[in-house]
């Protein structure tokens, strides 16, 4: 009997034992201790990162520099040094479009065909002059050719341009008529005006037979040579380029006025 019963106590302490090391085991082993983590822990070795590859920079194209479409004051002096040369009047060659300068670029545009006004420099005109290598050919016949608009004389000998000046035409209440007429007179030197006390005028060449007579005259200043009509219906005309209009201008010669202020 009694052996009966130390069998029965040895077998409740093995089963004891046997679940106490399950639960042991259970509680102190992680994931990291099992038998598989470990194998493949140990048998699988870490890969070393290889480094990035360097990215190729992207050259990009160098651009166009654009082109700056400049402003007519940016080509002024340049255009006055070019009319000055060319034989258009423009007064100081500084840069600054005066009356003046607009009056030799009012010449420039007729003679060049393009629209004829006093206004002042644009890029059609600075294009248009700084491209010219010399003066244009005159289309009309040799004379001389007075512009009310430009407030210009053009002498035209032969087959060119011999002068262009500056002049004053007859102001309000004394315009001087869009006619053509020929030199019937000269006049050299200075006298007085038949009409009007202490008005001299010089190297006269009269080309219209109106009572007295309308003449391309100089003056006793060229201050009297206004940039717009100023005379009493004569044309007055600069000092000395009068007096040599007069000396290689005869008789017959062919005058003619027109165009408006």
């Amino acid at each position: 009997m009694s052996g009966r019963r130390g069998l029965v106590a040895g077998a409740v302490i093995l089963s004891f034992v046997l679940a106490g090391c399950s639960d042991v085991a259970a509680s102190e082993t992680s994931p990291s201790d099992s038998p598989s983590s470990a194998t493949s822990t140990s048998s699988t070795p870490s890969a070393t990162p290889s480094a990035a590859p360097t990215p190729t920079p992207t050259v990009k194209p160098t651009p166009k520099p654009k082109k700056v479409k400049q402003k007519p004051q940016y080509y002024a002096l340049r255009v006055e040094k070019q009319l000055d040369k060319l034989g258009y009047p423009v007064g100081d060659v500084d840069g600054d479009i005066t009356v003046r300068a607009k009056q030799a670029l009012c010449a420039w545009r007729e003679t060049h065909g393009l629209p004829v006004n006093r206004a002042g420099l644009n890029l059609t005109d600075a294009y248009s002059v700084l491209n010219a290598t010399k003066a244009p050919v005159p289309t009309r016949a040799p004379g001389i050719y007075v512009n009310k608009t430009c407030q210009v004389l053009y002498q035209i000998v032969g087959k060119t341009y011999k002068r262009i000046v500056w002049v004053s035409t007859g102001g309000p209440g004394y315009e001087t008529p869009n006619r053509t007429g020929k030199v019937w007179r000269k006049w050299a030197g200075a006298h007085e005006s038949s009409l009007y006390e202490d008005a001299y005028m010089y190297d006269s060449l009269y080309f219209l037979k109106d009572r007295p007579g309308i003449a391309l005259h100089g003056s006793r200043v060229n201050s009297l040579v206004k940039p717009y009509p100023a005379s009493h219906r004569c044309v007055r005309v600069l000092r000395p380029e009068i007096h040599q209009i007069f000396e290689e201008t005869p008789i017959g010669t062919k005058v003619q006025v027109y165009g408006e202020y």
